[in-house]
């Protein structure tokens, strides 16, 4: 099936390039750019085009995805030389820009201020999902915009994704991811806590898994991180470094709670002690019962 809309892609990480090679299974011609070249190669040889810089994507496209790993990546994306909003665009006006980053809420009104005023649209479009629902076309989508740009963006997010939801105004979508990856924190911490207390008092991690995962506390998390526990190998689904990151995003927009600043520091502790690049579950080796 052939889709004549033209999507451009930057950000070509874990969950970029499965998301951007989603869309060009669909259908649409894909323009990428990534800073480093080497993640273009499968998406190319998929029949994406590369181009050189993020203001020759935009030039390229009539909706141009971000998806990078924190607000100055994004900003500069945005604003840096060759960047999407660095060029004369009397020629794009109207065209769509997306974020998918997770990033603080002001930092998706300030993106979406500066791109209306140079004549073009904003969503932010963080999602709630590790590297296999993106694989897999099943992410949840949080949107904030306007809904007429939402409704513009949906056909593509029913690629992307097994659901979108749109929750109003720019940084209200970065919000509700906040909160959402606070919740993974301490679900996280709960799990590796649970299984290690159990240990110390002669129950296998094993058998104490089944019991979480039989009984009315288990859930999608705690099943799909069984295997990761019991073989005490963690490679990244979602890093660690990215929690501690979306922790403090978090703590900088309002949140303070007894529970918070305990996890803060739990998986900053963690991450302190090299576990930033493993999956999240890593926390496990870090914590002391």
């Amino acid at each position: 099936m052939e889709n004549n809309l033209k999507i451009g892609w930057i950000g070509l990480g874990n969950m970029g390039n499965p998301m951007a090679g989603n869309l060009l299974k669909a259908g649409y011609p894909v323009t990428v750019y990534n800073r480093s070249r080497e993640k273009e190669t499968a998406l190319i040889a998929a029949g994406a085009i590369s181009v050189q810089n993020p203001a020759m994507v935009v030039a390229n496209a009539d909706i141009v995805f971000t998806m990078l790993s924190n607000d100055a990546a994004v900003k500069a994306v945005f604003e840096g030389p060759d960047g999407l909003l660095s060029k004369d665009l009397a020629n794009q006006q109207g065209k769509l820009l997306i974020d998918m980053s997770t990033v603080a809420p002001a930092t998706s009104r300030y993106l979406s201020t500066i791109t209306q005023k140079q004549g073009l649209e904003f969503l932010e479009a963080p999602v709630s999902g590790s590297v296999k629902p993106a694989q897999d076309g099943t992410l949840l989508i949080l949107v904030g915009g306007s809904p007429e740009n939402y409704a513009k963006a949906k056909p593509l997010f029913d690629v992307l994704g097994k659901m979108s939801i749109f929750l109003g105004g720019p940084g209200f979508g970065s919000s509700a991811k906040l909160a959402n990856n606070y919740l993974l924190g301490l679900h996280i911490q709960g799990l590796a806590e649970a299984v290690l207390f159990a240990q110390k008092n002669g129950i296998s991690p094993e058998n104490m898994l089944t019991i979480i995962n039989e009984g009315a506390l288990g859930n999608g998390l705690s099943k799909l991180k069984t295997s990761a526990i019991l073989q005490e190998q963690f490679p990244a689904a979602f890093a660690l470094k990215h929690l501690v990151k979306d922790l403090g995003l978090a703590k900088d927009a309002g949140l303070e709670s007894k529970l918070s600043n305990p996890l803060i520091n739990s998986f900053q502790q963690a991450y302190d002690q090299g576990l930033g690049e493993e999956d999240v579950m890593a926390i496990i080796k870090s914590i002391n019962i």
